[in-house]
């Protein structure tokens, strides 16, 4: 028979840390955990084929899954001493997600679930501790309302406020023993009212309600949106973590913290975390009370603290990686309660992956396949101006390094938005929520007044490589109005600020930004991947600057220079449109030969900035229409400019003019109309390359022929760059060396390929074109139903 259960804890521990895939990462890390003697509240663990088949078969559990479950749960109970619902001493558990690629704040959690009307009074008399009991019962009402009824968790903190403002407190931890009576039974009032039926007082109905609500989480709008941006895929499913708890809310010896074996933001090699006294484990997260630093832990519980920093670096050591640790003190007992490979930023996970190299924990192969290379695209963010004077209006936690700028958006719909029409945006919330996925992923920044560095704003930003900076309470956000005040200053939606997320600060307006440097271990590593890739690495640069950028940082060549790119600056354009508007070959060579000395310019520059690297340099390639005026007023200005009339700018660019432009007069084909053009930029190219070999550096230029479909296109372009290059030569008194090529870009190029190669010296291949004419779907208009495939995975 199928196994759909594994049990962990003490003793009885049935999985292991390789098994994540069928665990979970939870699962298997608690498994593991328990078989290294580490304190772990036992518990079982239902695999992820059990919610891949829920899902495939209508919410329906696999044969024997339910039966597993009680079976389990009563060795739970035996282990434990205590039973679910019990009047004289219930068994309480928790009810987590765990897919097995960690996805944090994505899916559902449950706590405390087994409380019903009479095991709380049980919990109560049990604990000695009647705040205590009530505490978890409103705690457990307002979680299964919202994760497992799907209430509006705001009904439930509406409730919660308003007794808080009418006992005059403003910590949860403040409320009295008879608010916390009432208040669950409002709580269950709101579910009633929202249902039709009562809370669920049977806790098996209970467990059964939460396993349902775990296994749907994972296809919530939140951990979709959250598994596209990571390629995550949907097939995997979460498996469900039912474990006993640990109780950190039982008083001044009693808390719970989130803690990192180095720090994620720096990598620095030292304990960072975050803790709250009197407190569940989802306080730390939700920002909903600003937690202590962990050191502090150390003043106030040093024995529990003191098992801590030995389990801390007993996981490294074992993991060999920094850890994300999930811990509860119990009446002075420690618990753990996960641990997980942590989310770090791109600096930081560059730092720990070199130290600990140094430190012989891993080898160099294992640090670079432990960097994720879009990660690494991250440490080429830019930063805050050094010498820019700023406007600082607050100041929160440095939540995520680095510096951006954008405008003001109060909702996670609103930042969406925004960022489609183009706009930079800074999401500015009072904390983030999972649902808020999308609007992080599109903004550039975050900002949040409450939480710490652990909670989901910090957390989630660090993956993503935003900028974030969280807990920020000289700030009063007013989402409803869409704005915020330090008390002096207002900030509404639109407005423009600048987060430096390496310090905390806020900053109103834009300020300049400086780019980063390839540098320290960045570029250590970067040394590391050169002694062991395969593949050269070249650039795509269009300018010197562009050229210089790259060779600075590596780059063995240039793959792609676009010549059109330089015909769009300053009075170039102008030349430009002189040739297309041209009526004779005579007009049109007069206006080229204005084009040449520019081109030789730039590619002079470009070759003696590359010396003796290679640089691939495309020839004119996007169709005449776009260099063209598109309005009235710009076809009035072009007259106006170059001299010609009106009504011969009016007619060219209707000429001009295609349906569908990508497929039209473009590429080798406007190379083969108008020679001119191609011989032209053949002679700048070759004259360039003379003229730099005559200054001691070496050019390796080598010229791209684009949109090739039949050999003879090739064979025709060519032979007129090869007219033009002795024309060059002649003229030098020199030859140089230079390759012709092509890109393949469309299907008929594939096709007849081996034709092609008969007379192409290289290949290079355009894969945007490619894709776009294979499954005819136009790059420029696609967007509008791609997401809509990709979704119900057609594509």
């Amino acid at each position: 028979m199928a196994k759909y259960v594994y049990s962990f804890g003490k003793g009885r521990t049935e999985g292991s840390a390789d098994m994540r895939n069928l665990l979970g990462g939870k699962g298997a890390n608690l498994a593991e955990m328990s078989s290294l003697d580490l304190p772990v509240p036992p518990g079982f663990t239902i695999i992820t084929e059990a919610c891949v088949y829920y899902f495939r078969n209508g919410g329906q559990y696999p044969g024997g899954m339910w039966e597993e479950v009680i079976e389990h749960l009563a060795g739970l109970e035996d282990v434990m001493g205590a039973k679910l619902g019990n009047m004289e001493n219930p068994l309480l558990v928790s009810v987590r997600s765990g897919a097995r690629t960690s996805m944090p704040g994505m899916m559902d959690t449950v706590l405390n679930l087994g409380l019903n009307d009479e095991s709380v009074r049980a919990l109560a008399v049990r604990s000695d501790n009647e705040r205590f009991a009530y505490d978890s019962f409103r705690r457990f009402l307002t979680m299964f309302g919202d994760v497992v009824l799907g209430i509006d968790f705001s009904k439930f903190e509406k409730r919660l406020e308003a007794l808080k403002e009418k006992e005059g407190v403003e910590l949860d931890t403040d409320i009295s023993v008879d608010g916390l009576k009432v208040l669950s039974e409002e709580f269950k009032g709101i579910i009633r009212e929202a249902t039709g039926e009562d809370f669920p007082q049977l806790p098996v109905d209970q467990l059964r309600l939460a396993i349902n609500a775990v296994f749907d989480s994972w296809n919530s709008e939140r951990a979709f949106t959250y598994r596209r941006i990571y390629d995550i895929p949907d097939d995997w499913g979460t498996a469900v973590n039912v474990q006993a708890m640990v109780f950190g809310n039982l008083g001044p010896t009693s808390a719970t913290g989130v803690a990192f074996t180095r720090d994620p933001s720096t990598g620095e090699r030292k304990f960072f975390g975050e803790f709250l006294v009197n407190a569940q484990g989802e306080d730390v997260v939700a920002g909903i009370r600003t937690p202590e630093p962990i050191e502090k832990l150390a003043e106030e519980m040093s024995e529990p603290y003191g098992q801590l920093e030995n389990i801390y670096q007993t996981l490294e050591s074992h993991y060999r990686d920094m850890q994300d640790i999930e811990f509860t003190v119990q009446e002075g007992n420690l618990y753990m309660l996960q641990t997980r490979a942590g989310k770090r930023t791109a600096n930081a996970a560059v730092r720990i992956a070199v130290e600990m190299v140094d430190e012989g924990l891993i080898s160099r192969d294992e640090a670079l396949l432990r960097l994720d290379p879009n990660q690494m695209e991250q440490l080429l963010h830019p930063g805050i101006d050094p010498n820019a004077s700023v406007e600082i209006i607050a100041k929160g936690l440095a939540g995520s390094p680095g510096a951006a700028v954008g405008k003001a958006a109060f909702s996670a719909k609103r930042a969406e938005e925004m960022a489609a029409q183009n706009e930079k945006v800074i999401l500015v919330r009072t904390e983030t929520s999972p649902e808020d996925i999308g609007g992080m992923h599109a903004s550039e920044a975050i900002l949040t007044s409450r939480g710490g560095l652990t909670s989901h704003a910090a957390v989630v930003a660090r993956g993503m490589g935003k900028c974030c900076v969280v807990g920020c309470e000289k700030i009063t956000v007013d989402e409803a109005e869409k704005k915020f005040t330090n008390g002096i200053v207002e900030v509404k939606e639109g407005d423009v600020l600048t987060l430096n997320g390496t310090t905390g600060d806020v900053i109103l307006g834009e300020t300049p930004l400086v780019e980063p440097k390839l540098s320290g271990e960045f570029a250590k590593v970067l040394e590391w991947a050169d002694g062991v890739r395969k593949l050269g690495v070249w650039a795509n640069a269009d300018t010197p600057h562009d050229a210089k950028v790259s060779r600075e940082n590596g780059a063995e060549g240039i793959g792609l220079c676009r010549t059109e790119h330089m015909f769009f600056e300053g009075d170039r354009i102008t030349a430009v449109r002189e040739m297309i508007l041209a009526r004779t070959d005579k007009e049109r060579r007069g206006a080229l030969a204005k084009i040449l000395p520019m081109q030789v310019s730039d590619f002079e520059e470009i070759f003696g900035v590359m010396d003796g690297l290679p640089v691939t340099i495309r020839l004119l390639d996007p169709p005449l229409h776009e260099f063209l005026p598109k309005t009235e007023e710009d076809m009035k200005a072009v007259a106006e400019e170059t001299k010609i009339s009106l009504e011969q700018i009016r007619a060219t660019t209707n000429r001009h003019h295609e349906f569908n432009p990508m497929l039209g007069h473009r590429g080798c084909r406007l190379g083969i109309s108008f020679p001119e053009v191609y011989e032209m930029q053949a002679e700048a190219i070759l004259t360039a390359a003379c003229r730099v070999e005559k200054k001691g550096k070496k050019a390796v230029p080598e010229i791209m022929v684009p949109l090739i479909a039949e050999a003879s296109e090739l064979e025709e372009c060519a032979g007129m760059i090869e007219r033009a290059a002795q024309k060059v030569f002649q003229a030098q008194g020199m030859e140089v060396g230079y390759t012709i090529g092509t890109m393949v870009e469309l299907p008929r190029a594939c096709i007849v390929a081996d034709a092609i190669a008969k007379r192409a010296e290289f290949f290079s291949f355009g894969t945007n074109d490619l894709t776009q004419t294979v499954y005819g779907l136009s790059r420029d208009d696609a967007g509008s139903f791609l997401p809509g495939y990709v979704e119900r995975e057609i594509l």
